[in-house]
């Protein structure tokens, strides 16, 4: 696969794709070569999905084309993508996790003959495991691997589909640190070998550690694409928002000696797991006013389940909630609304919104009977409102009569913060916060949770983003099985330490 190294693969030209009024993206031309490692970068709405689809056939260009080797491609469907050699793994994992790592790379595969040989299968992943650094167990059930293991059989099965082209749609998103080497190392592998790999992220300093070339999207359009050598932190934020800058998020403290009073406390706080879920185990927990916590843990070890007893969506089995010096063990959630606790859910949709109630209608909810006047709800005032907690974060306000579920990912989570900070609230417990924010609002983001621990809110951030939990959090948390595994004050926090507490790896316990 050597030869040809650094002449073009794929070509996207004049792409066109429009959803209704919305033009997401707007004659974009894009390249990728051979043997080269592409990022793609843009805010929210900036048209990367959209394009990335375009190129796997997952969705049609309504004007342009895609050439493929020099010849034009027509890419009806994901089908067609693969049989070209173009394979993509997106966010969320496609796996069966009740099989094994060998079952579910064969139900991929299209090539297998009529009576299939594990054993032939087997050689095939050990090849190239071996080779690019994707060790991984074939008889290894996919539920029993950590993310980052599942991440590597997706990628194989996209190399035993003899896929040339890969594209990763947020690849890092879950990993811990020592994961994601062990990705970039992969990358460099296939890069040798002439894979061309183009991955979406929205984490500056991976862009700048590990592209070849970077490719910015605004508004629809390509704004730039620099060579790696050309590109620095600042001449990316000011492709992707028109001269725009980030504001480096000093860590403002409160001074030592005002020690705050405990506005969140749990002990022994146990809670069973539901369909499957995580139980929490002998969780300890006090947060004071003024305090910000980060939460580390890899996905699906208890983070959800934490946030659901604190808002009272889970009930204890053991132990005891304490909420501003009172036993809230028992408190409705309402109760727990209205005593000034406010709550960034992981999954914006389908746990702070109601996808068929306007933006407007969705900013009232959670804010009980601030509103209510003699004549029902008092808008103007909610509108005024939310429109200073929007302006504060820096987030521009949608159009309020919209359906809320029209919004795209990053903006709903915008919508969903400026709700939630609208009232300065006591207590904030937010999970992935700034997931699926362009740099500039998770910046916003962050600088405003900051804002409100200094001016003596409490707050619990739940994080996937170590680089975030280590620049913000006075103490940090490891979550792991549903358990503190380990506490960390600010200044003794090491990545390597934290990332093997999270994977609940030998010598994180030794």
């Amino acid at each position: 696969m050597g030869a040809g190294v650094g002449s073009e693969l794929v070509e996207a030209r004049g792409i066109v794709k429009r959803y209704g009024n919305l033009l997401a993206n707007d004659h974009v031309d894009f390249d990728i070569r051979r043997g080269e490692i592409h990022a793609l970068l843009g805010e929210n709405g900036a048209g990367k999905s959209t394009l990335s689809k375009i190129l796997y056939g997952f969705v049609q260009p309504d004007e342009g084309q895609i050439i493929f080797e020099g010849r034009q491609a027509d890419l009806r469907s994901p089908h067609d993508a693969r049989a070209l050699g173009i394979g993509m793994v997106f966010q969320n994992f496609t796996l069966i996790p009740a099989f094994s790592v060998l079952e579910n790379i064969a139900l991929f595969l299209a090539d297998l003959p009529p009576i299939v040989r594990p054993a032939d299968i087997t050689a095939r992943i050990r090849g190239f495991s071996e080779r690019l650094g994707l060790s991984v167990d074939p008889s290894a059930l996919v539920r029993e691997l950590s993310i980052g293991e599942q991440q590597k059989v997706e990628v194989l099965k996209l190399l035993l589909a003899d896929a040339r082209f890969l594209i990763l749609d947020e690849p890092t998103r879950v990993l811990v640190p020592h994961e994601v080497e062990a990705l970039f190392s992969t990358f460099a592998a296939l890069k040798a070998e002439g894979y061309a790999i183009l991955f979406i992220t929205h984490k500056l300093q991976e862009v700048l550690a590990g592209a070849d070339r970077i490719t910015v999207m605004r508004r629809g359009r390509i704004a730039g694409t620099l060579e790696r050598q050309q590109a620095d932190e600042a001449a990316l934020v000011s492709l992707m928002f028109e001269g725009g800058s980030i504001a480096r998020e000093g860590v403002s403290r409160r001074p030592e000696s005002k020690e705050g009073a405990v506005f969140l406390e749990l002990r022994g706080a146990c809670a069973r797991a539901m369909g499957g879920e995580t139980a929490l185990r002998e969780v300890d927990l006090c947060i004071r006013e003024g305090e910000l916590i980060g939460v580390a843990g890899v996905s699906g070890n208890g983070q959800k389940e934490l946030s659901d007893l604190i808002q009272g969506l889970r009930p204890l089995s053991r132990g005891v909630k304490r909420l501003f010096g009172r036993d809230a063990s028992r408190w409705t959630i309402r109760r727990i609304r209205q005593s000034g606790v406010a709550f960034v859910p992981e999954d914006p949709l389908g746990m702070a919104a109601v996808p068929g109630m306007s933006v407007r209608e969705n900013l009232l909810l959670g804010t009980g009977k601030r509103y209510n006047s003699g004549a029902g709800i008092d808008w103007p005032g909610l509108e005024q409102d939310m429109d200073g907690s929007f302006r504060r974060l820096g987030f521009k306000m949608p159009e309020l009569a919209a359906p809320i579920r029209t919004l795209s990912g990053g903006n709903l989570q915008k919508a969903v913060i400026a709700r939630e900070l609208a009232h300065k609230p006591r207590l904030i417990v937010a999970l992935y916060p700034t997931r699926g924010l362009d740099v500039l609002g998770a910046a916003a983001v962050r600088e405003m949770l900051l804002a409100a621990r200094d001016s003596g809110s409490a707050v619990l951030l739940i994080s996937e983003d170590l680089e975030e939990l280590f620049q913000m959090s006075d103490r940090l948390l490891v979550l792991f099985a549903g358990a503190i595994a380990g506490e960390f004050k600010r200044g003794d926090y090491r990545a390597d330490e934290v990332g093997h507490l999270m994977t609940g790896s030998r010598r994180a316990r030794q």
